[in-house]
């Protein structure tokens, strides 16, 4: 039996098999030993083999529910990785087979480090998936505030990225999200607290996700979403209207399986001027007739951005991860 993962706890899944069913899953035991160095081998939005076990089962007099099990992966479209922060080796899967990704952001409470936006963005690169960065919590913003956000929109979209600015709280520009949002499954990822759930259920009427407040002393979010969930959008006419994978906020973004050579090209405006580098291997830091650097110095690449490229690079130098914050 076939499905789609729509739900990851860490210690089961829900799959939603092809004939309509819901069933509470857990791996094989074999499973984990495929060479998969990953905290979640499977993750929302892979198609899976099933094996499907009875619904209940008798142990010593009591009725217990008894799992049905994933027994295989089907081969994945894409997905989004990051290392994890705990095990350093090991990679954490946030979603599969997506069709694009929604980055949320803030500039304030909390306020979303370039760092942590370009490893995303970089990550995604690889894996072909599209981004959208969605500036949430305009309304909160003061007028230095703004002018913030204004250069952060004009750095993002002049280097090939589309951005909106919206208000989950007050629903300001949230509608202009959905026909973005027709008929794909889309990534929602961002640092704890910038408003993803909120967003949610502004879009998804019923959702009825937890939210919590921003810490005033430490201008950090909590964590309200535990877990990683696919939630189908309303239908509004005819055919399928699309779905939503929700995901745990995260704090840091390390990159992971790339090789340094490679990360050039996951920065749209660096790989564009490193075609007229002197050299074919330039790491763009101290070469000789580097095109990287002297558009760097006429300013035709943000600082922030060759900033999260040297970041990335030294991490991959060093075999370390620090946590962009």
């Amino acid at each position: 039996m076939k499905g789609l993962v729509i739900k990851n706890t860490g210690s089961w899944y829900t799959v939603r098999t092809d004939d309509g069913q819901l069933l509470d899953c857990k791996i094989k035991g074999n499973f984990r030993l495929k060479g998969i160095r990953s905290t979640n081998p499977v993750a929302v939005g892979d198609r899976v083999v099933v094996e499907e076990r009875g619904k209940r089962r008798e142990e010593r007099g009591e009725m217990r529910e008894e799992y049905s099990f994933i027994t295989e992966i089907e081969d994945r479209r894409n997905y989004i990785i990051r290392k994890s922060q705990n095990l350093s080796k090991q990679s954490h899967i946030l979603a599969a087979n997506v069709d694009q990704a929604f980055l949320i952001v803030t500039i304030t409470r909390p306020q979303t480090s370039t760092t942590f936006i370009d490893r995303f963005l970089a990550s995604a690169e690889a894996y072909r998936v599209p981004v959208y960065l969605i500036f949430n919590k305009t309304d909160l913003l003061d007028d230095d505030e703004r002018r913030y956000q204004e250069m952060m929109v004009n750095l993002y979209e002049t280097v090939g990225y589309e951005c909106r600015q919206i208000s989950a709280s007050t629903g300001e520009g949230v509608e202009e999200l959905r026909p973005l949002l027709q008929g794909k499954i889309t990534l929602l990822s961002g640092n704890s607290g910038v408003g993803k759930s909120t967003l949610i259920n502004r879009l998804v009427p019923g959702a009825n996700l937890r939210t919590a407040e921003i810490s005033d002393a430490h201008q950090t979010g909590m964590h309200t979403t535990t877990f990683s969930e696919m939630i189908s959008l309303p239908s509004v006419g005819e055919g399928w209207e699309g779905a939503i994978i929700d995901t745990p906020g995260i704090k840091g973004f390390g990159t992971f399986d790339m090789e340094p050579e490679e990360l050039t090209s996951y920065f749209k405006e660096i790989f564009h001027f490193s075609k007229d580098c002197r050299f074919s291997n330039c790491t763009h830091t101290h070469e000789p007739g580097c095109a990287v650097l002297k558009a760097l110095e006429d300013h035709y690449i943000a600082a922030s951005r060759y900033q999260s490229y040297l970041s990335m690079l030294d991490d991959k130098e060093d075999g370390k991860y620090r946590e962009s914050q």
